[in-house]
């Protein structure tokens, strides 16, 4: 499983300076697989309706060129938010997301995926990197560690109010005398394995991108990045603390191959 994100550039009128947020390209790649095929399907523009719909506030959903551009709205009264239509084993899923500009403290933009039923996976984006690798978590299912290999997820995206936790424990409030708060989004083009739909022939046919050897490993030079943040930036690793740990975690043996 491997997330990337990375910063965005100044693209025409959506992404005029007068409006000037945050911009951030979200790419996802959740795969599985061990077998030779074609490369993710270059992300084209699709409106939002086609793989997103609505959670709540519908009236803070504001909609623009078709639905190929969306924003929504933040105020002292609710937040608002979507989810994909389908759910997904495995795929390849890209946005635009422009954060909430200025003085945004208490706010939250939020994009994530999430499974549905009672044994619960999530996967969170809380922080916006740079394209260099910070963590592998590798399949291990052979040495008995569970890895979210058949819990189809959904992708959820939604603006919200935090500050009774989020600013420093809720010391600094919202300035709401600056609302509307306002996230803009763009590119909801989704290439995946639908859950309802083929899990089972996107598993085992061993044809579509999600099967290549590129998408189950980092390459060499994405190893060496890892290992330059690893060697730089890391406080504690639970792999190498025998005092709280005599016998190390399974997937400690794999992590140890980096």
């Amino acid at each position: 499983m491997m997330q990337r994100t990375g910063m965005g550039s100044n693209r025409g009128s959506w992404w005029s300076p007068s409006s000037m947020g945050l911009v951030v390209i979200m790419v996802v790649v959740c795969c599985c697989g061990a077998a030779m095929g074609a490369a993710p399907r270059r992300p084209v523009d699709v409106p939002f309706g086609r793989n997103y719909a609505p959670t709540w506030a519908f009236d803070h959903i504001k909609y623009f060129g078709g639905g190929s551009e969306i924003q929504l709205s933040l105020d002292k009264y609710t937040g608002t938010g979507f989810q994909s239509k389908g759910s997904y084993l495995f795929g390849h899923f890209s946005m635009q997301i422009k954060m909430v500009p200025g003085d945004s403290a208490g706010t939250v933009t939020a994009f994530y995926l999430s499974s549905q039923n009672s044994e619960h996976d999530e996967i969170d984006f809380e922080f916006f990197v740079d394209d260099v690798p910070i963590r592998v978590f590798k399949n291990s299912k052979d040495l008995g560690v569970k890895f979210p290999f058949n819990q189809p997820m959904k992708i959820y995206s939604s603006l919200w109010n935090a500050d009774d936790w989020a600013t420093r424990g809720g010391l600094e409030k919202t300035d709401w005398s600056k609302a509307p708060f306002i996230a803009a989004y763009k590119g909801f083009h989704v290439d995946g394995c639908e859950a309802s739909v083929q899990a089972k022939f996107c598993a085992t046919q061993g044809q579509r991108w999600w099967d290549q050897k590129d998408f189950q490993d980092l390459d060499a030079y994405q190893y060496r990045r890892l290992n330059w943040v690893r060697q730089k930036y890391t406080i504690y690793n639970y792999c190498t603390d025998r005092v709280r740990y005599p016998t190390m975690s399974p997937e400690c043996k794999r992590d140890r191959d980096v």
